[in-house]
């Protein structure tokens, strides 16, 4: 058996705030485990009751303005030309220019009756994904 040395005793110092800092936390973390466990059994609901079911009778913040136009509705193809380029919301992405091209795109229909607002407006939800959608 190897004999400890004086000189390896006085390596580390015993700090009593540290052991004090370890037991608080010790306590918390068992104090949070608890917690947890409370939680779990008085919340039972299995992970596609929070899908966004729930979320029914919720409609859009955009209100499209009333048509006189008889017969009005969007081309698909035009549908289709706003979809090729949508906005997702994300960092990387521009909304500035993405906004320009969505309203260069938006103008080159022109229905009589039909104002460009509500052009705009009903194209919108097909103009965003994602973030921007959401």
């Amino acid at each position: 058996m190897r004999r400890r040395s004086r000189r390896d005793q006085d390596l580390i110092p015993f700090d009593p705030e540290i052991e004090v800092a370890a037991r608080r936390r010790s306590r918390e973390a068992k104090r949070w485990k608890q917690e947890a466990a409370v939680m779990a059994q008085e919340d039972n609901r299995v992970l596609q009751d929070y899908a966004l079911q729930q979320a029914s009778g919720i409609t859009s913040s955009i209100v499209s303005p009333t048509v006189e136009a008889n017969n009005f509705e969007l081309n698909p193809a035009l549908i289709s030309f706003v979809e090729r380029d949508q906005f997702g919301g994300y960092p990387s992405e521009n909304p500035n220019a993405r906004l320009r091209k969505f309203l260069v795109k938006c103008d080159t229909i022109e229905l009589n009756g039909v104002s460009a607002d509500a052009i705009r407006l009903r194209l919108v939800p097909f103009s965003l994904r994602d973030r921007a959608s959401d």
